[in-house]
């Protein structure tokens, strides 16, 4: 699929948000960037829309046009994307302690086979823990084209909507009861009833089975754009009033998450959320629309390296913190951006040396598959 202007736009705000909220590992941003800190986790369920749609469609289309997939194929190619830096920095991470943001990191079986975000026990921090939506991603890389296979037999709207649809609710009423096992009177909030923030980690903000919202509103994308084409060019051509409805959403999804402990925040933020950003996504997908034309110089670079910045960006903010001269670590977002420059270079020589070689690797590979079909 060729690339879009607009979804890496997307990609870059994503992880941005991201690494802002995680600037306390470099002093914080000061006075004034409290919203981006409070609410940068975000991005990570805009990566998760945009997956949904971008892989959603990529098995969706070659499904339609094959009548099969190469599910071998699939995989290599996702293998070739993720596991080389990952490797890397996990490698470095387990490695040299001394490179980790904190001591305590989960055991090294559960990053290589990606459950780590099954097994946290929040009892302190535990270093490179933005691994927990990786497992997610990875679970849908496995998980989606076998589905695919499975109902494509027996596949209609009705039975599709359903499955997407019971599949939300389940996350909610997992949610909900989580909420239920765990909530208590707020004594500092005159006695709003809250879940424990470590069991809300654990149970609500890291499993796989309850952060699916994110993927299916990009699979629900995935979906129309390729089996309901005029549905799709019609949603299309009013693009913009897409970004304005999907701003407005998750503009409502952060007057809910005000308080992320509450019940409705734990049963239907996540599912308002998402509902924003898959409107977003689609409003960026369009060529017409705004988001496809406005020019953000860099944004296509950092979306370049976003997944190496993502992998890298704890342990390079804290290192940069602790060495840099005492004269710059009292300045707030001057401090900040200090310490992201130095994330941003080592996301680049992770880009440049690991990822992009593997890529290529990966292209070649696909092109000599392709060759003897061809003759």
């Amino acid at each position: 699929m060729r690339r879009l202007p607009g979804l890496d736009l997307l990609r870059a705000v994503a992880i941005l948000s991201v690494v802002c909220t995680h600037s306390w590992l470099a002093g914080g941003m000061g006075d004034g960037f409290d919203w981006i800190t409070t609410y940068g986790w975000m991005g990570v369920d805009l990566f998760f829309a945009l997956s949904g749609y971008l892989i959603g469609r990529q098995v969706l289309a070659r499904f339609q046009l094959d009548g099969q997939l190469n599910l071998k194929a699939f995989y290599r190619q996702r293998a070739y994307r993720i596991l080389p830096a990952y490797l890397v920095v996990v490698a470095f991470y387990f490695c040299f302690p001394s490179l980790r943001e904190t001591p305590a990191i989960q055991p090294l079986w559960q990053f290589l086979t990606f459950t780590m975000n099954l097994f946290v026990v929040q009892d302190s921090g535990h270093a490179f823990s933005s691994a927990w939506s990786l497992c997610v991603e990875e679970h849908f890389y496995l998980i989606f084209p076998l589905a695919v296979l499975a109902m494509a037999p027996h596949a209609n709207v009705r039975r599709v909507a359903t499955i997407i649809l019971g599949l939300c609710v389940a996350g909610m009423i997992w949610r909900g009861w989580a909420w239920w096992q765990s909530a208590a009177p707020s004594a500092e909030d005159g006695g709003v009833w809250e879940m424990n923030i470590r069991r809300y980690m654990e149970m609500v903000y890291y499993p796989t089975y309850a952060r699916l919202d994110g993927l299916l509103a990009g699979i629900t994308l995935a979906i129309i754009s390729v089996h309901r084409k005029a549905w799709w060019e019609r949603v299309q051509r009013h693009s913009n009033v897409l970004a304005l409805a999907g701003a407005g959403v998750v503009g409502i999804s952060v007057w809910i998450f005000s308080d992320i402990q509450t019940f409705g925040a734990c049963v239907i933020g996540f599912p308002v959320l998402s509902i924003g950003l898959a409107l977003l996504v689609a409003a960026a997908a369009a060529p017409g629309g705004v988001l496809a034309k406005v020019r953000v110089p860099g944004a296509a670079w950092i979306a370049a390296v976003s997944y190496s910045l993502y992998l890298s960006h704890k342990a390079v903010l804290s290192l940069a913190f602790k060495h840099l001269p005492a004269a710059l670590t009292q300045h707030g977002i001057l401090t900040f951006a200090c310490c992201l420059l130095a994330a941003l270079c080592v996301a680049a020589l992770l880009h440049y040396l690991v990822e992009r070689p593997f890529l290529r690797l990966r292209d070649r590979k696909a092109r000599s598959s392709l060759a003897p079909a061809a003759a």
